[in-house]
């Protein structure tokens, strides 16, 4: 487990101001009160913009958590408003009204993610105007705090939340505010390095696979909008040499499939340990092309693992107000 004292969590409920549905999770009472006190109050304001980044592993949770401030800040959020690439973004910011969010969320991976990251870098720059003026509040959501423009990474960005998984389970984010991300930024971003001694954050929280956009359908088309970026960015022009890695890339993970066994989701974890970012979708759309047969007993697994977070949020949800009853 990890060691710390959990922020206790409290239930929100959500209602979507075009649809009218309503959306229930659960969320930090620390986060609740930064939202409700600091970040909406700003949004206000003249000139006054929230851009938040959310980095961590793929596969940890990050975009979950980033739907879930996004649309509790603002519950018009939809999906024109989630986007995959830098020609999306910049035109999700021009049509977006005062007040609303827009998450750019991870869709560069692999051996195109650096060109991806120069082109959101340059876009960030040259939408901060637009942003600060219609009061957004931006999402980034991207593997790494330290692939952003120094510019961005220091000066724009209000706060980092840190996703990540805490003895083998997902759902932990830690928060760095304005000073602590600068020093984390030029102390670790030579070694991409979070476990530096000299910068301590206390705010910690824990979060749940609770999607917040809508019902089963706006969910299954977030993640076929999210998988067909995912396999855009395969397509991406790439140089010889770039080519030729990905090709050794594939052939590496395939003969590990073949030898090892393992399912889609296990090959993820074990090259994720070895700082070898890639999404279980990627290796399966990987060996597929070998010949591989998908694995429904894959979705399975998923779709359980789901339930189990929601029992669990049920079950910490419960412990909390047992807790905070009078004796």
């Amino acid at each position: 487990m990890a060691n710390f004292k959990r922020d206790n969590n409290a239930s929100v409920k959500v209602i979507d101001s075009k649809t009218g549905y309503e959306i229930n999770y659960s969320m930090s009472c620390r986060l609740k009160e930064n939202l409700d006190n600091k970040i909406i109050p700003d949004l206000q304001k003249k000139d006054k913009d929230c851009f938040l980044v959310i980095d961590g592993n793929e596969g940890s949770g990050k975009s979950t958590l980033a739907m879930q401030i996004g649309k509790y800040a603002d519950p018009s959020l939809n999906m024109k408003r989630i986007v995959f690439n830098a020609e999306d973004f910049r035109e999700a910011v021009l049509a977006a009204k005062k007040g609303q969010c827009v998450i750019y969320d991870e869709a560069f991976t692999g051996l195109s993610s650096r060109s991806s990251l120069s082109m959101i870098n340059k876009v960030l720059v040259s939408l901060s105007m637009q942003m600060r003026q219609k009061n957004l509040l931006i999402l980034i959501v991207l593997p790494s705090y330290f692939l952003l423009d120094k510019y961005i990474a220091l000066f724009r960005a209000r706060a980092l939340f840190h996703v990540y998984e805490s003895s083998g389970r997902r759902g932990y984010f830690t928060v760095y505010n304005r000073k602590l991300k600068k020093m984390l930024y030029l102390i670790g971003q030579r070694t991409y390095s979070y476990n530096t001694k000299l910068v301590r954050t206390s705010f910690r929280g824990r979060f749940y696979g609770k999607f917040a956009l809508g019902g089963e359908e706006v969910e299954k088309e977030y993640r076929k909008k999210k998988e067909q970026a995912l396999a855009d960015s395969e397509k991406s022009p790439m140089t010889a040499t770039q080519v030729k890695y990905k090709n050794q890339r594939d052939i590496v993970v395939w003969r590990l499939r073949k030898e090892l066994g393992m399912t889609y989701q296990k090959m993820a974890e074990y090259l994720d340990e070895f700082d070898f970012g890639i999404d279980y979708r990627q290796i399966r759309n990987i060996c597929t092309q070998f010949g591989d047969k998908f694995e429904k007993e894959q979705e399975k697994k998923i779709l359980r693992e789901k339930n189990a977070e929601e029992e669990e949020i049920n079950d910490d949800l419960s412990e909390n107000s047992s807790e905070n009853k009078p004796n």
